[in-house]
């Protein structure tokens, strides 16, 4: 497996990341692996490289480029940590959902110029707040993502003007949501009231809830982290790109 340390130019300056792509092997589908919060460390490497073994090309762009280069934080210190906290409001505050759409489609742009990646559709997977992030790349270029996947995916249905729901008609991906138990980001009330978007929206889709698998569930570093559960979540990551990306 072939790990390549990559700069992506977007609008808004030089995104740091990594490619991730079989050696010897020719041009295969692109794929963009979205960290959670914490960023592009040896979990999310270790993701990436899995997906990479299935016959994609994967690019993992570190999100946060404006604010910092890996490591962002200390994903040992806990959630409450007020430090932690902190540090989630600087990272978060560029990512404003019109500058996640451009570095969306810059993304997007660098995989499908790439020499190791095929001419047909991309795929894209976020993990807790970039579930969001995934749609609105989907959003961004809906002629070239033709599959997206959000796993623990917070927030992706609010009273707010900017809620990522909003963008469900400019998408024509097929979408998997896998839920997480006792999400407060996804509490059931909203996993419901998302549901029905989802169904007036009309698209192909898929959105369910792993039981007893709490939010970060699929990330080796997480503490709760639920392997069974994680095989199942890449089980139906790989189904959804194998049935979509040629």
């Amino acid at each position: 497996m072939i790990e390549e340390a990559v700069e992506i130019r977007t609008p808004d300056g030089t995104a740091d990341g990594f490619l991730y792509r079989a050696e010897g092997a020719r041009r295969s589908p692109g794929a963009i692996h979205l960290t959670d919060i914490g960023g592009i460390r040896p979990s999310h490497r270790e993701m990436a490289k899995r997906l990479a073994e299935k016959g994609y090309t994967v690019l993992m762009p570190n999100v946060f480029y404006r604010t910092t280069k890996p490591p962002v934080i200390d994903v040992t210190i806990g959630m409450g940590d007020e430090r932690t906290m902190k540090r989630f409001g600087e990272l978060r505050a560029p990512m404003t959902p019109e500058a996640v759409e451009r570095d969306g489609k810059a993304y997007v742009n660098f995989l499908a110029e790439h020499s190791a990646v095929s001419a047909g559709s991309i795929g894209v997977v976020g993990y807790c707040f970039t579930g969001s992030f995934a749609m609105r790349t989907a959003a961004a270029m809906p002629d070239k993502v033709a599959a997206v996947a959000s796993f623990h995916g917070g927030g992706l249905y609010t009273d707010e003007p900017t809620s990522p729901h909003l963008v469900l008609p400019r998408i024509k991906a097929r979408l998997y949501f896998g839920h997480a138990t006792k999400d407060r980001s996804m509490p059931p009330e909203v996993i419901e009231k998302f549901d029905r978007a989802l169904a007036a929206w009309g698209g192909k889709y898929q959105s369910e809830v792993y039981e007893g698998a709490f939010h970060g569930w699929t990330v080796p570093d997480a503490p709760v982290y639920n392997q069974p559960q994680a095989d199942r979540a890449f089980d139906k990551l790989t189904e959804l790109f194998a049935g979509t990306l040629k």
